[in-house]
């Protein structure tokens, strides 16, 4: 049976591709000191991962090992990981399939790193002990190009005057769809840019947009605790969504399949596309192009939910856990990895100025380490506002993204009904219940 959990997170993606550091000062460290392997869920992060590491053993002589996986396969990359001889001395983890990992958690009570955390409600648990703490705070959205809607802004073709109108999903369709059908006046290729289902991209549909209708079950039902079965009572919200990002497209329907992270990106970045899907976590692939920060705004994922007027963007977390069967020397070396990233002046401008990470810790926000992200500051006048944050809840397994985004998929390209996706989503949710509790 899956504990409750008061922290909330978003799920990793993931296949290997490894990366060694041991030889970043590794070869004249000392094996006295112990070793650091630390298994990344964090694909868009691991120049800078890889650099954090080579500075820390720069400074401690302790080597650093980073392996970060990629598009799709986290889950099964960290199972055959652990079951190596040579085994992770530290992963990732989100809030879907933690318990998977049960029996290699080490007890982060009394860590420094746990101590820091702002609310350590953040912290997850399982049998009541500490087994993650939370390193990141992501948002996401609709990230749109400030400087294009000023030009839809001001055209004597468009109904919407000003980015506060846009608080609905009426009006963000009606703006999507001014865009498209003045397209060439304003020199892009579609409103949004395309929705691809290839595996470095699906995840924001069958798993990111998809959220937002659970967070809603999950606050009809007033818990937190995964429920066994949904209503799909927002299936028509989010059909509203999806149609939207499908026929005011830079890209046809029948292409989607093979439309890479990479693609959607790009279209966004050289000025295709106004209208981008995405979180704080793709910042590091959309800066330094030809759209800069200044000109990057964020809208919460509207779908026609009644009074989503004072929504949010959607906040999730990622996690550190620590592998209880590491050598104790490794042991030490992970515990002094993770306060070397709480505390060392060199180690947080990595991760805040070069990852773009929002922090939940107060050593951070008290030495003034705060992210310049466009994408999380973006949040800062929902917050000030007092909208409210759409906040990722936990699914019932990956499974049943995979299968919501193969339905969504054959929608899309007109080989299969959105019953088909309804079916995916509300039944699928309680044969997977089923099978992971």
């Amino acid at each position: 049976m899956r504990k409750s959990i008061k922290a909330l997170a978003v799920l990793g993606v993931l296949t290997m591709s490894v990366s060694g550091l041991a030889a970043c000062g590794g070869s004249q460290a000392s094996a006295d000191k112990g070793h650091v392997y630390y298994l990344s869920a964090k694909p868009e992060q691991q120049d800078e991962f890889k650099d954090l590491a080579k500075q820390f053993t720069k400074d401690t002589g302790i080597p650093v090992d980073v392996s970060v996986a990629s598009s799709g396969t986290y889950e099964q990359s960290l199972k055959s990981e652990l079951a190596k001889s040579n085994a992770p001395t530290m992963f990732d983890v989100d809030n879907n399939d933690f318990q998977n990992w049960s029996g290699y958690y080490n007890d982060m009570s009394k860590t420094g790193i746990y101590k820091d955390l702002k609310n350590q409600d953040f912290a997850l648990k399982l049998d009541n002990k500490v087994i993650a703490v939370p390193y990141v705070m992501e948002r996401y959205g609709i990230i749109y190009n400030k400087s294009l809607m000023k030009q839809y802004f001001s055209a004597d073709w468009s109904s919407i005057k000003s980015i506060e109108e846009i608080d609905n999903f009426k009006a963000l369709k009606t703006v999507a769809d001014e865009i498209q059908d003045h397209k060439d006046a304003l020199g892009v290729k579609g409103a949004f840019s395309s929705a691809g289902f290839d595996s470095s991209s699906s995840k924001r549909f069958g798993d990111q947009l998809a959220h937002i209708p659970v967070y809603y079950e999950y606050r009809d039902q007033n818990t937190e605790e995964e429920p066994p079965t949904i209503s799909g009572k927002y299936m028509d919200n989010f059909k509203n969504i999806f149609d939207l990002y499908l026929k005011d497209s830079t890209t046809k329907p029948s292409q989607l399949s093979s439309a890479t992270m990479d693609d959607s990106n790009s279209e966004f970045s050289t000025k295709q596309a106004v209208f981008l899907q995405n979180g704080s976590w793709g910042y590091p692939q959309i800066k330094d192009q030809d759209v800069p920060d200044e000109d990057i705004g964020v809208l919460p994922i509207y779908m026609g939910v009644p009074g989503e007027e004072k929504q949010g963007l959607t906040v999730s977390f990622m996690y550190f856990a620590t592998n209880n069967k590491s050598s104790e020397k490794d042991k030490e070396a992970t515990n002094q990895f993770l306060d070397y990233i709480l505390n060392n002046d060199d180690a947080r401008k990595i991760v805040t100025d070069d990852m773009g990470f929002e922090t939940p810790f107060k050593s951070y926000e008290k030495a003034g380490f705060k992210s310049k992200n466009p994408v999380q500051r973006a949040n800062d006048a929902y917050a000030k506002a007092g909208d409210y944050d759409t906040v990722i809840h936990p699914l019932p397994s990956a499974q049943w993204v995979a299968s919501l985004s193969d339905a969504m998929l054959e929608y899309a390209q007109g080989t299969g009904d959105w019953a088909k996706v309804n079916t995916a989503f509300v039944d699928g949710w309680a044969t997977e219940y089923k099978t992971t509790h």
